[in-house]
């Protein structure tokens, strides 16, 4: 008798992928803030244009989706054949795993970055190598004391979640200049929108021919219901990537917001700046309590506690209070929440619920 079918090695190592919780028994509307999503949802813009194209959802989508590529490029100064577009960020890092990475092969990832680096590079049979960070900041000097000759693939979270921490640019070249040309250091700006004067790292993938940079319009714009990313890297990469990616992979409904969203140049400004404001007050509030936390370039907060214990009585006493945040655990913060920012009225509840605890405790 053969021996029954079994999947490709790595792949029954892969822990399925735990989102952030969404309801609470009992609760009809709890204050979710475990995503990090836009608590402003998209814009008017991009909803009307969804409702537009909905009488369409009959016809294929673009191929090409060269009218949110070109928009893309119009408001981010980025070379529109250099762009290639993805079921969020995720799928881009997935098409550079199964492209550059495979069996004999290493994915490195810092030791609090994102789950996908690992599950991608498990995926296309690569072994992921998970590198130490120092103080929560990515530690180029470990990265690049790890890289071998079997590195293929880099990944870089800047802004670090769940950390929120930021590595300078001046970091970022210097690692992206200490790595092999048979390597790519791949930035993930998920959430570049919310740190200051930083582009993601588009100007280094315009000067170097191995770093890629991806981006979501999951965060900053609201979308992350639509699932739309795109790539930024040199065009023989752009060409690898749409060779695998498939033909209709975003829809209609999701091109059509996206593009209008990244037009909408005031509605994300003004999120941008209520989150600033609201991060800002946020840190201020858990330091006045005697919570740790770093300072954040993203769009949440990482508050630290005195223990495990600690951070699920505190977990558990804002559920009682019907708010959701997320313990990152699996992301090797036993003792820490991350809070997502929200409106200044969430900003207010968060720290109320959380000056209570400190009463009681």
């Amino acid at each position: 008798m053969s021996a029954p079918i079994r999947p490709q090695p790595g792949i029954l190592d892969i822990a399925l992928y735990q989102g952030g919780q969404s309801a609470l028994e009992g609760v009809a509307h709890p204050l979710k803030l475990s995503s990090n999503e836009n608590p402003f949802g998209p814009s008017p813009a991009a909803l009307e244009a969804m409702a537009r194209a909905l009488p369409d959802s009959h016809r294929y989508p673009s191929t090409d989706h060269a009218s949110l590529r070109a928009a893309i490029a119009e408001v981010e100064g980025l070379d529109e054949g250099r762009i290639v577009c993805g079921v969020g960020s995720d799928e881009i890092i997935h098409f550079l795993c199964q492209a550059y990475a495979g069996p004999g092969t290493e994915v490195l990832h810092t030791a609090h970055g994102f789950a996908m680096y690992r599950i991608s590079a498990l995926a296309a049979g690569a072994t992921p190598v998970e590198v130490p960070e120092r103080d929560r900041v990515v530690d180029v000097d470990a990265i690049l004391n790890r890289v071998g000759p079997d590195t293929r693939l880099v990944f870089i979270a800047n802004p670090a979640n769940p950390t929120g921490t930021f590595l300078p640019m001046e970091e970022i070249t210097r690692l992206a200049d200490g790595l092999p040309e048979t390597c790519l250091l791949v930035l993930d700006g998920a959430y570049a929108e919310f740190a200051e004067g930083y582009d993601g790292g588009a100007a280094l993938v315009d000067q170097r021919e191995t770093v890629v940079m991806t981006r979501t319009f999951s965060k900053a714009y609201g979308l992350g219901g639509l699932r739309v990313g795109y790539g930024y890297a040199p065009r023989d990469i752009v060409d690898v990537l749409n060779r695998i990616r498939g033909p209709f992979n975003l829809s209609g409904v999701a091109l059509a917001g996206a593009e209008a969203a990244i037009r909408d140049r005031a509605w994300v400004a003004e999120c941008i700046r209520v989150n600033a404001a609201e991060r800002a007050r946020l840190t201020g509030g858990l330091r006045q309590l005697g919570i740790g936390c770093d300072d954040s370039a993203a769009n949440f907060v990482l508050a630290r506690f005195a223990d495990p214990a600690e951070a699920l009585a505190v977990d558990t006493h804002l559920k009682s209070r019907g708010i959701i945040v997320r313990h990152p655990k699996s992301y090797g913060f036993p003792e820490a929440l991350r809070i997502t920012v929200g409106r200044p009225e969430d900003t207010a509840r968060v720290l109320d619920a959380l000056a209570s605890f400190r009463g009681a405790a």
